[in-house]
């Protein structure tokens, strides 16, 4: 009796929440110094209705155990300034070109994540 309740529950639909809108960012390293500066500017497009805050963390995809940073900032209609985001910015070995990430959520009043989006760039730019 109880494996023929399981095997049923297994056959149920499950629902999956999805933004009424998906949320996009892009960002350019052009005008980013190697190894410092401030971080690049971002366009965010598709925030969800209710957005306050926008969290961002970088991640080195050719080195993902090392903490780039990131922070939190208001959300002021989908342009955030360059040098607005505190991190370590991007410093691969001389010669190699890295892929970095960032992830960026969309952030209500209270902290609750609404959506997420990734945006990524090679470092040094081409």
């Amino acid at each position: 009796m109880k494996i023929a309740a399981v095997a049923a529950s297994l056959l149920l639909p499950v629902a999956i929440a999805t933004p009424a809108s998906a949320m996009s960012a892009s960002f350019s390293w052009n005008g980013i110094t190697a190894c410092s500066g401030p971080s690049p500017a971002f366009t965010v497009s598709g925030a969800p209705a209710g957005t306050a805050n926008l969290r961002f963390a970088m991640r080195d995809q050719n080195v993902p155990d090392y903490n780039h940073g990131g922070g939190t900032v208001p959300f002021g209609g989908g342009k955030v300034a360059q040098g607005a985001i505190s991190y370590r910015g991007p410093c691969p070995p001389g010669g190699e070109t890295h892929v970095y990430i960032w992830t960026i959520e969309a952030l209500d009043g209270s902290g609750k994540v609404l959506a997420t989006t990734r945006a990524q760039g090679k470092f040094p730019p081409k």
